[in-house]
């Protein structure tokens, strides 16, 4: 199957803790792709004198994981022993250590010999008492919530934005099929040395740069909600408004990050997605706190769906057996199909019926044991239409 696997590996790495008045989760998903090239890092303090300062990315990796692993666990520290940060300019020193790894990186011998190809894009944030610093470098996201809604997010990077455009023909590439050169589909990225070879030109001007856009948020501390830091496994197919939506609805279920990042990438993977996913949430105090009513009328949707699925299960029991993959596909997406159109209210806000795909799963293999789970069709894309219609 290419780059891909015959089943997802589901196996999840998880990460959580509490801190300056923040409480954080983790959540990461190898997926589809036949190698886990995602890496992040999470801080909830910082040496020294910054012990109230906070620190956490995300890194997804392409063409190997080598580059994203080495940005984990370099770049917080590249950043803090810049000038500009002893000078407390804290967006220049973002800047400036991001392009002091970048270089740093092209003398590691594996990357110097020629032998490592991989880059890496990199989405980070420093949460202080007072403000959030927030830099992205190439299409990982980040994106900050408050009242269930996002109003700030990163810009993804990408080579068909006019701005990345030009920079990559002036430096003599090309845009072709929305990638740099035909290939890379991204226009600002660490590591990635092949598109770099313009020695004549500044770190910034190369066919990829890696340049990140950095910017500054005072705190509200009665407003601020949380902050979402993801790869583009989770943005491909959750938009910015769904996926606050959706993680402000499970915050009212429940106060375990991990086990709400988890959700939020099994959905993400019955939505369809095919990539590495990887999550960092950061939740401030202002965030919703798990309510008695939101929890009942959770129960009660699943109660509802278990119902539903039974009763349209049962109106198709005289009907032929269908035994292969591609019938039994057909099957379940026509029953999910009839769901459907039944409008069945209290759905998750933004996940919709992929928030409950596991369940409907599961009660579909009540009645038919050998239904393969949905989240491993791969050539089942009918399902995946459904939930997300």
């Amino acid at each position: 199957m290419g780059a891909f696997l015959n089943k997802p590996e589901t196996k999840k790495y998880n990460e959580s803790g509490e801190g300056n008045g923040l409480r954080f989760g983790v959540a990461s998903m190898q997926g589809w792709r036949v190698e886990m090239e995602d890496a992040h890092h999470a801080q909830l303090t910082l040496n020294g004198t910054l012990s109230d300062w906070s620190y956490f990315a995300v890194f997804d990796g392409h063409a190997g994981a080598r580059v994203s692993a080495h940005c984990s666990s370099n770049l917080l520290e590249c950043i803090l022993q810049t000038d500009e940060f002893r000078r407390e300019e804290v967006a220049e020193a973002i800047r400036a250590g991001f392009l002091d790894l970048d270089q740093k990186m092209r003398e590691l011998p594996e990357i110097s010999a020629g032998k490592e190809k991989s880059g890496s894009t990199a989405v980070c944030a420093f949460v202080s008492p007072k403000q959030i610093y927030i830099a992205n470098c190439g299409d990982s996201r980040a994106v900050l919530a408050r009242n269930g809604a996002p109003v700030f997010a990163t810009r993804d990077h990408k080579p068909e934005l006019p701005s990345e455009k030009s920079r990559i023909v002036k430096a003599g590439g090309s845009v072709m099929i929305q990638r740099v050169n035909g290939s890379l589909a991204v226009s600002r990225a660490l590591g990635d040395y092949d598109y770099k070879k313009s020695y004549s030109r500044g770190p910034c001007e190369q066919l990829v740069s890696p340049e990140p856009e950095v910017s500054a948020h005072e705190r509200l501390e009665a407003e601020d909600e949380f902050l979402v830091l993801a790869c583009d496994g989770v943005w491909d197919v959750m938009s910015n408004e769904a996926l606050c939506a959706y993680i402000h609805s499970l915050l009212q279920l429940t106060d375990d990050l991990v086990a709400i990042t988890n959700q939020v990438i099994d959905t993400c993977l019955y939505k369809g997605s095919k990539d590495n996913m990887s999550i960092v949430l950061v939740v401030f105090p202002a965030a919703p706190k798990p309510n008695p009513e939101a929890q009942r009328a959770d129960r009660e949707l699943d109660e509802t769906l278990r119902q539903r699925l039974t009763a349209l299960i049962n109106e198709r029991a005289d009907e032929e057996e269908e035994d292969d993959v591609s019938r039994s596909c057909s099957h379940f997406t026509h029953v999910l199909k009839k769901l459907l159109q039944e409008n069945i209210p209290g759905l998750p806000p933004g996940g919709g019926l992929a928030a409950k795909q596991g369940l409907l799963d599961k009660i579909y293999r009540e009645f038919h044991p050998d239904h393969v789970d949905s989240s491993e069709q791969f050539d089942c894309s009918d399902i995946a239409d459904a939930v997300n219609n």
